[in-house]
């Protein structure tokens, strides 16, 4: 399954390319901008259009919470709870990419805040899984300190708010490979 993802990413990056190479230098400009992820460039009406969209999409998912709970403890537990485990899971992946696919269009690919807020709330909340609500807002506090680094570390230089997520996912991520080692070696 990665390498297949692996496999698509690169062709749809390799279209990606060809496009803004062949697009006018306006529009190229803007896509390349936006390919970076930025909040710099989101007009208030984009904006509302989001913030309508990602409100439809979390009240469509708030009553799917307690699918997700049971989901986390297996197929099988959470079938025996009640849980229509198929029907659940295309609704719930209806809901997270319906919310993905409208932070993506509004902001461009911010990453790393979707691998890091989650794992950075459940170590907050001391849980055993994945709460929405914790990752949702560490997520947006995430992104709020990312852009405000973003528009001032540079001084009179702004960044792409992208850039400086994925500066700090990378940098949790090789914390995290550097824990991992520790605890296998002290075994």
């Amino acid at each position: 399954m990665i390498i297949v993802g692996l496999a698509i990413s690169s062709m749809l990056g390799s279209l990606n390319t060809w496009l803004i190479l062949t697009a006018d230098l306006h529009v190229a400009i803007s896509a390349a901008a936006w390919g970076a992820g930025s909040l710099a460039g989101i007009t208030a009406g984009q904006l509302a259009g989001a913030t309508l969209l990602i409100v439809l999409f979390a009240v469509a998912l708030a009553p799917l919470a307690a699918r997700l709970k049971a989901l986390d403890l297996g197929d099988d537990a959470a079938a025996a709870l009640g849980v229509k485990v198929e029907r659940s899971r295309v609704l719930l992946m209806i809901a997270g990419v319906g919310l993905t696919a409208t932070a993506t269009a509004a902001a461009g690919p911010i990453m790393f805040v979707a691998l890091v807020a989650p794992q950075l709330a459940r170590r907050l909340t001391n849980t055993a899984s994945v709460t929405i609500g914790a990752s949702a807002c560490l997520g947006a506090l995430l992104l709020v300190v990312a852009d405000y680094l973003a528009l001032h570390a540079l001084g009179d230089h702004v960044m792409p708010v992208g850039v400086v997520t994925v500066t700090i996912g990378g940098l949790y991520l090789i914390w995290l490979l550097i824990r991992e080692a520790r605890r296998r070696t002290s075994r």
